[in-house]
């Protein structure tokens, strides 16, 4: 059953006692034996412990206590945001048995809504990487071809929705990493407003580029997780009060009717596959049908967007991963004589190959000599393309794109050519660069019957426009209601 219903839908059962949270972690838990020896999307499942936790919040609902939308909902939660007394390693050996004393600011606001917390996703290492390859778990596999790789870095959070293995799940998007692999995936997912939703207790990467969202299978659930996670937060400084008078699910009119969609001509040149150019366009002149206008915009930043990103992520992961050392918590090295020998040893053998390249290169463009060339130079073209997206949203509304310009690629592939995984997060980086809500939805599918995702971008502060695009689309469209068939 679970399969096929959204979080809101799931929601309105057990309000109703059609349903009941004991239930839903059962089935869930029976798909996840049944998918994830394939799939490898968890990479921690305390069925003991979320079955007491399902048991727990029934009783709450069941007594009047708990009503919100989402109660009684599980939801998993990607392997980079801490949750009290479980395993929280950013599918990284250096983190190997670290149990978080406190749960991050967006699990606390969901348990206390009466969400289950129904697992640990699988992702690249500290969340660098666009393939969910990157993980010391393993790979983990797209449902909808599990020679294909899901995308990433929250790739565990969008393969667990597709196979049915999660109703909704929380991940985290520094340069696309949740939008993207939603795309590949087939599923919807959302990058909210940078300060939107509080960072405290995600696992830094690039602080300033980092943000939690919520993965599900249409716009309604990622509404309705909005709605419960989003807000400011005396524990995040950059927290920002976005508040409005209409909840982020009562926003949710479908009703587009003169709202102005810019088309970047950029974002349809060449390097965009065939199948996803069609797609969108396809998309694009269906919104059109309802009430929108289309009007072509450029974007001539974008060409600059992938190197300005990862010179300022590897500089903010240079420091943020410093403290990982040894001699704390996490992974310690045996093979020391020295607190010198610890620390080299340690953050060698414990980081995987992409996360200690990314370090060195972080250190690199912030050394003496280099700081002016590399670092300066890309904090001055991420104004650059702030002020570009300013100018573009007097023109328009949202803009639609490709969430990314292929399909999902064959396993191995992309670690094999680094350069072609970089440029597939070309059109999402520019979002986390500029710090705007960035919306990926299903529209449609490559001649090898992979999803195809668009992308719908905002102004800051205008997550609720996206949203509603995505929703009045999915009001007309059933590619997001589409399941993967038998997983092998």
């Amino acid at each position: 059953m679970i399969k096929e219903l959204t979080a809101v839908e799931i929601g309105k059962k057990i309000k109703a006692k059609e349903l009941s949270a004991i239930e839903l972690v059962e089935e869930l838990n029976n798909l996840r034996l049944q998918n994830d020896s394939i799939v490898n999307a968890y990479t921690n499942f305390d069925i003991e412990k979320i079955r007491e936790n399902a048991a727990a919040v029934q009783k709450k609902i069941d007594c009047g206590e708990l009503n919100s939308v989402l109660a009684g909902v599980p939801i998993g939660i990607k392997d980079n945001i801490c949750t009290e007394g479980e395993l929280t390693t950013c599918a990284s050996k250096i983190l190997k048995g670290f149990t978080p004393p406190f749960d991050a600011t967006s699990v606390k606001k969901l348990k206390q809504a009466g969400m289950i917390v129904a697992g640990k996703l699988n992702m690249d290492e500290f969340a660098m990487g666009s393939t969910s390859e990157t993980s010391c778990y393993g790979a983990v596999k797209n449902p909808w071809n599990t020679n294909k790789v899901p995308g990433g870095s929250s790739g565990g959070a969008a393969a667990a929705v597709a196979a049915g293995e999660a109703v909704c799940t929380l991940g985290s998007d520094t340069g696309g990493s949740i939008r993207q692999p939603a795309s590949y995936c087939g599923v919807t997912g959302f990058k909210p407003t940078y300060g939107m939703v509080s960072r405290y207790g995600l696992i830094a990467y690039a602080s300033s580029l980092d943000q939690i969202g919520p993965v599900a299978r249409d716009v309604r659930d990622c509404a309705a997780i909005m709605d419960v996670i989003s807000g400011i937060d005396g524990k995040d400084s950059t927290s920002r009060n976005y508040s409005s008078s209409t909840s982020f699910l009562d926003s949710l009119t479908g009703n587009v009717e003169g709202k102005v969609i810019g088309v970047p001509e950029e974002c349809f040149g060449d390097g965009v596959d065939a199948d996803v150019k069609q797609s969108i366009e396809e998309m694009i002149k269906e919104i059109e049908k309802i009430g929108a206008k289309v009007k072509t915009i450029h974007l001539p930043f974008i060409r600059y967007a992938v190197p300005t990103y990862y010179i300022i992520a590897t500089a903010e992961a240079s420091s943020n991963l410093s403290r990982f050392d040894g001699v704390k918590y996490g992974f310690r090295s045996d093979n020391a004589s020295s607190i010198d020998d610890l620390i080299i040893h340690s953050r060698s053998e414990g980081f995987g190959q992409e996360v200690r390249k990314r370090i060195l290169l972080g250190t690199f463009v912030l050394s003496s000599g280099y700081y002016d060339a590399y670092y300066n130079k890309a904090l001055k073209m991420k104004q650059m393309i702030v002020d570009g997206f300013e100018k573009a949203y007097k023109e328009c509304d949202v803009i639609i794109c490709p969430t990314a310009p292929m399909t999902a690629p064959e396993i191995g592939s992309s670690l094999e050519d680094k350069m072609k995984m970089y440029l597939s997060d070309i059109f999402t980086v520019s979002a986390n660069l500029a710090g705007l809500p960035g919306l990926s939805v299903p529209c449609g599918f490559d001649k090898n019957n992979m999803p195809i995702g668009a992308q719908i971008l905002g102004a800051a502060g205008e997550d609720r426009s996206v949203l509603n695009m995505g929703y009045a689309y999915q009001k007309i469209s059933d590619y997001h209601t589409r399941r993967p068939g038998g997983i092998r």
